[in-house]
């Protein structure tokens, strides 16, 4: 296929994408600070609810770090029925599992409580629950008819910011392929970040997820879809994230550090929800797909080597994020500026010990990798489209770091 019917046919993809999300989207109810993890207990009771089913891992139940939170809802009078099915990178099946948890016990409300793979599980099974249907029949775009029941999240990550996005992310049973709900009825009605939770998380994971919402924080400010409201989140949340990330992964028990990281990943979820991501998603998705890669670990790898391929075509942006950041003064021009910001990535990455590419990408995945990233690019809103020799050559860099 000729490039210019290839490109034309990806604007009019990104241009129906943009039309169907581009509206003001609902925002949780926030709670921040230690122990505000309590008040969602609080919170759900006002509303009338009585029974909630709480969506977590095994670790968090057994290590005791959902007990507080199960005692203050007892204190409330919501009863509690915990699911800790979830796994990384949630299959169908999984959720199915909770929804059936949630139907035999007759929840009308849902907790999640746990990282990214927990809260979008949570999304699904209220979603599901809410349309009466099954995990597989939520993947689309705003496919179900009916409101989803009542739901509130206590992330214990700072990363996905899926506390505050309208998509959630499931694989399917037998593939793995990742298929996304996306729809706004997904978007919790409450949600706390109490950094408490988060201080026994340790240094490579703080690294990994902090650097996935500072991907999100830049991808939603460079792409074609930002707003003023994107900008004013997408901007917050990098400073944020580059003035606390160091000290987060070092001294994990620093509670203002780590509130600073949970709010930057907040701030990066609600600028993503309408400004979207773009190629550091698309390569790191598949990658994550094909080798069960972290998706925070492969978007901190991926980040700096599409910064540089943008470096031209995102040059003004660029430069704003690193004066928005002290990292230079607008007379140096926007060519600097942006080469700074990269470098300081590079920088940032070393310190925190993210490496520069995986020898887990194998030479003959490459070309079907390249094609299923430019295939899932083509629908964000990217500076401009690579083509197909620009997806391989990133990928043999990210192979021979």
């Amino acid at each position: 296929m000729p490039a210019f019917y290839t490109e034309w046919l990806y604007r009019a993809k990104r241009r129906l994408i943009g039309k169907m999300i581009m509206k003001p989207q609902p925002r949780a109810m926030l709670f921040s600070g230690a122990d505000s993890s309590l008040e969602i207990a609080r919170v759900i009771s006002q509303f009338g609810l009585k029974h909630t089913l709480l969506v977590t891992d095994k670790p968090l139940r057994e290590l005791g770090i959902i007990d507080p939170t199960l005692a203050a809802m007892e204190a409330a009078g919501v009863k509690a029925t915990v699911f800790d099915g979830v796994q990384p990178d949630p299959t169908q099946q999984v959720v199915d599992s909770g929804l059936e948890l949630l139907r035999k016990e007759g929840c009308d409300s849902v907790l999640a409580f746990g990282g990214g793979s927990s809260i979008d599980s949570a999304k699904v099974i209220a979603l599901a629950a809410g349309n009466n249907c099954q995990a597989a029949d939520c993947v689309g775009f705003g496919v179900s008819k009916l409101p989803a029941l009542p739901l509130f999240a206590i992330p214990t990550t700072a990363g996905t910011g899926s506390e505050a996005t309208f998509i959630a992310v499931v694989s399917d049973n037998e593939t793995h392929q990742k298929g996304g709900v996306i729809d706004a009825r997904l978007i919790p009605k409450a949600a706390a970040l109490d950094p408490k939770l988060m201080t026994g998380l340790p240094a490579h994971i703080t690294a990994a997820t902090g650097m996935d919402a500072l991907t999100h924080a830049i991808e939603s400010y460079i792409g074609v879809f930002q707003t003023e409201d994107t900008d004013f989140f997408g901007l917050a949340a990098t400073r944020l994230i580059f003035d606390n990330i160091e000290e987060a992964c070092s001294n994990g028990s620093n509670l203002a550090a780590r509130e600073a990281m949970a709010l930057g990943s907040y701030y990066g979820g609600l600028a993503i929800t309408n400004a979207l991501v773009g190629y550091v998603h698309a390569f790191s998705h598949n990658m994550g797909a094909k080798y069960g890669i972290p998706h925070g670990l492969g978007n901190a790898m991926v980040l700096p080597h599409v910064l540089e391929m943008l470096k031209e075509d995102a040059a003004e942006k660029l430069a704003d994020i690193a004066v928005y950041n002290g990292m230079g003064d607008r007379s140096e021009g926007d060519a600097a500026l942006a080469q700074k910001l990269i470098d300081r990535i590079w920088a940032l990455n070393e310190a925190i010990g993210i490496p520069r590419g995986t020898d887990q990408i194998q030479e003959q995945d490459i070309p079907a990798l390249a094609d299923a990233a430019l295939q899932e690019g083509s629908g964000y809103p990217t500076p401009r489209f690579f083509d197909k020799d620009e997806a391989l050559g990133l990928l043999q860099k990210l192979r021979a770091a």
